[in-house]
């Protein structure tokens, strides 16, 4: 019986080790022989030592640049020429489209284009259609294109990046699922926060400190919310964005307050979840299927996320949580409001997200969704029959 090679091609190995954990071993435990060719690195020299996997680094740019990305090319269709794999899978948008390039042109059997989330969303004018233009030559080149969210696919459909009916999202979405042992509020203790003693009930963000993840938002929400509530908190756990960073008066602002609580970019964010009472998640733009939300429904958070691709797959609307306009800070004062003056609802909303994580994205179930898929593909396109274990 074949050992099914898997080749992962990303542009950093960062997206491999944090959203492959546990899945790895699971395909090599299914007989899977697991490769990557991503940049070089120290989150690569710990992708291998975590996962065991082949690695065959490649300097990739994130940025468009003609003269690197050709060098990038020859030296990724050098690298899978000597793997022979049996399937790429190609994820990040620069990566993506060399990798698809490549493994066309080597005739590989399966090539399946992961949509995490699509560049083309959040630009504007030419810059737009040169990111659709080169985000459909991706999609042509593969055998086989995954969305990880419905409202991602639906997204890649209105705006011709897919043909209709040639996408699909495998199961309910997500590519690596919630682990939702480990992320259990009756398993986890709150951090101590002892920098606001008058602080009885905090929000909270996770996730990088810039402005495309809607910090601008919170802070002007946040203004009316300290006035209102007295005893409430804010707390925004992630690093500083310096690509995308928000106004330097705002930070400012965030770092004098006192009831706000900026512990960084840390190790372990469920002792901060379990210290908040309310999850915010605004982002300006398309999330593709975001994890932090979806960490937060299943510590028993309710969640108040925009109406953006994405979130709108990780909140039911009234259900798990409160879906809001983008760029809209007095929806986020009045869903916060909501939740401070119903805290019952709070809690139920909690509840409902988190019987909704484990009924449909536990990781094991993401997984086996994912082998079975790639098995699926192989005998779909396997021009000899080969058989697959």
């Amino acid at each position: 019986m074949h050992k099914v090679r898997l080749l992962y091609v990303t542009t950093v190995p960062l997206t491999q080790y944090l959203l492959l954990r546990g899945q790895n071993a699971f395909l090599a435990g299914k007989g899977f022989e697991l490769h990557t060719i991503t940049s070089p690195g120290e989150e690569l020299d710990r992708l291998i030592e975590r996962d065991n996997v082949i690695a065959h680094p490649v300097p990739i740019d994130r940025a468009i640049r003609p003269l690197r990305d050709l060098v990038s090319l020859v030296r990724i269709a050098n690298k899978m020429r000597r793997i022979r794999p049996d399937i790429v899978h190609l994820s990040t948008p620069k990566a993506a489209l060399l990798g698809a390039i490549a493994a066309w042109a080597l005739r590989v059997p399966v090539r399946v284009f992961l949509v995490r989330g699509l560049s083309s969303e959040a630009a504007t004018g030419p810059v737009r259609r040169l990111y659709q233009l080169l985000e459909r030559l991706t999609a042509l080149l593969s055998t086989d294109v995954v969305c990880i969210a419905p409202s991602l696919l639906r997204y890649a459909y209105t705006n011709k990046i897919i043909d209709s009916g040639t996408g699909v999202v495998i199961g309910n979405g997500m590519s690596n699922g919630i682990d939702t042992r480990r992320f259990d509020p009756d398993v986890v203790e709150s951090v101590t926060l002892s920098t606001a003693t008058s602080v009885k009930r905090w929000i909270g963000f996770v996730g990088r400190l810039a402005a495309d993840k809607g910090l601008e938002e919170i802070a002007i929400a946040w203004r009316t919310i300290r006035k209102l509530y007295p005893d409430s908190g804010l707390i925004l756990v992630g690093h500083w964005e310096t690509h995308d960073s928000i106004s330097p008066k705002i930070r400012r602002e965030f770092e004098a307050d006192p009831r706000v609580v900026l512990p960084g970019a840390v190790a372990d964010v469920r002792p901060w979840l379990r210290a908040m009472n309310v999850f915010l998640f605004p982002p300006r733009g398309a999330e593709g299927f975001p994890n932090a939300p979806m960490e937060a429904s299943a510590m028993g958070l309710p969640v108040v996320a925009t109406r953006v691709v994405g979130c709108l797959d990780a909140v039911v609307d009234g259900v798990t949580g409160i879906l809001v306009p983008s760029r809209d800070p007095d929806a986020i004062v009045r869903a916060v409001s909501w939740y401070f003056d119903h805290p019952g609802a709070a809690v139920e909303h909690g509840c409902h997200g988190r019987k909704r994580v484990i009924e449909k994205f536990a990781q094991e179930s993401v997984w086996k969704g994912m082998y079975q898929y790639y098995i699926d593909s192989l005998r779909r396109h396997d021009r000899n029959n080969t058989e697959f274990g």
